[in-house]
C-alpha cells in the first residue's frame, strides 16, 4: 500500500488544515469526520476492526471534509458546483503538523488518483469507492443523517465511526447539562448543587457514550434491553446535537436572510435578470422558512416524549420515541445541513460587516446553489 505523501495528490489548501494539529479544536460535526480521531479512541475496539469505515487502510485513517470550493478549485470539476467532499490524506498520521495531501470525490482526474489510492488493495476498492460517492451525496457528514443513509445504502461502519466532533462536544456541554438536569430531579432529593454536579456528570457520559450507570434506572423503567437501550442513548444524543445546532443557528439565521433580501448585483443587469433574481430570491426566503418550521417541529415530537418523561412521569412516549428516532434523522439533518451551508457560504463570501459586493452571474450562482441545496426531493433522489 503507497503511503500518502507517495500518492500524486494536490496538497491541501483548506486554511485550517495547513495546520492540521489545529484540527481538533476547530472540526465541525457536519463538516469534518476525523477518521484519525476514531483511530486514536476507538482503535483497539474489536468493532472498529471488524466493521471499518473504508477498507482500505490509508483511507480508514483520512480527514473526510465538506469543502467550500475557491475559485480556481472549481476547475477541477466539469459541473458548477459550490462544495465538494475532500479527503485529505496526512503524510504522517503521528505527526498532523507535518502536512498532508488531498483529492475531491468525483474530481476530474478521479480515475487515477483512485488507481494511486488502491493499487494494493486486494481488490476491495470497490466497496470504498461506492462508499466515497455515497458520501459526496449527502448535504453534511453530521454522523447521524450520515449512519441512516449509509446504512439504507447497505454500508454499516460500526457506531464508534459516527460521533460528534470534539470541538462541537465542548461547545454543547452546558446546553447538554440544561437538557439532563430534570432527568436527575426525577431521583434526586439532595441539595440544589449536588443536582448540578450529577448532571454535569451525566451530560459528561451521555457525549461520551458512556452513561450505563448513570442512566440504568431509565434503561430498567423502559423495559429496553442494554443493546437497545444503548442505541436509543445514541439517538437521544443526535436530537440534544440537533436542538443545540438549530439554537446555534437562529441568531445567524435572520441577518443572512435580510442581506439576501437586500443584495443588489453590481453593473448593468438586463430586466430579465432582475425578475428571475427577485423571484429566487423571495422562494429561497420561503424555503430557508418553511425548512426552519419543519425543523422546529420535528424537535417538538422529542420535547414533548422528553416531558412526559420528566414531568409526567411516564417513560412509555421516551421508549417510542428512542426507537423510531432514527426515521426523524433524515429530514433533520438534511434542512439543518442546507441552513448551515447557506449561513457558512454566504458569511465566507460576505463577511460581517462589510459591504456586500457581488456581479450578476454570481448572485444568480449562489441563489441557484442555495435553492439546491433546499430541494431535498432532488437530494433524496441523489443519494
Amino acid at each position: 500500500m503507497p503511503t500518502p505523501d507517495a500518492i500524486p495528490l494536490a496538497a491541501s489548501s483548506e486554511p485550517r488544515f495547513r495546520s492540521l494539529a489545529n484540527l481538533p479544536a476547530n472540526a465541525s460535526t457536519a463538516r469534518t469526520l476525523n477518521l484519525i480521531a476514531v483511530w486514536e479512541k476507538c482503535g483497539d475496539l474489536p468493532e472498529y476492526k471488524t466493521q471499518p469505515f473504508f477498507r482500505t487502510s490509508v483511507l480508514n485513517r483520512s480527514i473526510v471534509v465538506k469543502h467550500r470550493l475557491r475559485a480556481n478549485e472549481r476547475d477541477a470539476f466539469g459541473d458548477a458546483r459550490s462544495s465538494a467532499t475532500k479527503i485529505i490524506l496526512p503524510i504522517d498520521i503521528t505527526n498532523l503538523r507535518a502536512g498532508a495531501r488531498s483529492f475531491f470525490i468525483g474530481q476530474k482526474n478521479y480515475r487515477d488518483v483512485l488507481t494511486e489510492v488502491f493499487s494494493h488493495t486486494d481488490g476491495r476498492n470497490r466497496y470504498d469507492e461506492d462508499l466515497m460517492t455515497a458520501l459526496d451525496t449527502l448535504p453534511s457528514l453530521d454522523p447521524f443523517l450520515m449512519r441512516e443513509r449509509l446504512k439504507k445504502a447497505d454500508f454499516r461502519p460500526a457506531r464508534c465511526y459516527f460521533d460528534i466532533t470534539s470541538a462541537d462536544t465542548g461547545r454543547m456541554f452546558q446546553f447538554v447539562r440544561k437538557e439532563v438536569a430534570p432527568l436527575i430531579g426525577m431521583s434526586c432529593d439532595d441539595a440544589i448543587g449536588s443536582m448540578g454536579d450529577m448532571s454535569a456528570k451525566l451530560a459528561t457520559k451521555i457525549m461520551a457514550n458512556d452513561g450505563a450507570e448513570e442512566l440504568e434506572p431509565l434503561r430498567m423503567g423502559m423495559g429496553m434491553d442494554r443493546a437497545t437501550f444503548d442505541e436509543g442513548v445514541f439517538c437521544w444524543k443526535g436530537f440534544l446535537y440537533y436542538k443545540w445546532t438549530l439554537l446555534d443557528l437562529l441568531p445567524k439565521i435572520r441577518p443572512v436572510t435580510a442581506e439576501i433580501e437586500s443584495i443588489r448585483p453590481t453593473g448593468r443587469v438586463p430586466e430579465d435578470d432582475q425578475v428571475f433574481i427577485g423571484t429566487v430570491r423571495e422562494r429561497l426566503i420561503r424555503s430557508i422558512n418553511s425548512a426552519c418550521r419543519t425543523v422546529r417541529l420535528t424537535l417538538k415530537v422529542y420535547d414533548d416524549a422528553y416531558a412526559d418523561l420528566t414531568i409526567n412521569g411516564q417513560p412509555k412516549a421516551f421508549r417510542e420515541f428512542l426507537l423510531n428516532a432514527p426515521s426523524l434523522f433524515y429530514e433533520l439533518g438534511e434542512r439543518l445541513g442546507a441552513i448551515q451551508h447557506i449561513i457558512s457560504f454566504w458569511r465566507y463570501r460576505f463577511p460581517e460587516s462589510s459591504r456586500p459586493k457581488v456581479n450578476v452571474d454570481e448572485l444568480l450562482d449562489l441563489l441557484g446553489d442555495f435553492e439546491m441545496s433546499l430541494n431535498f426531493e432532488k437530494l433524496a433522489d441523489a443519494a
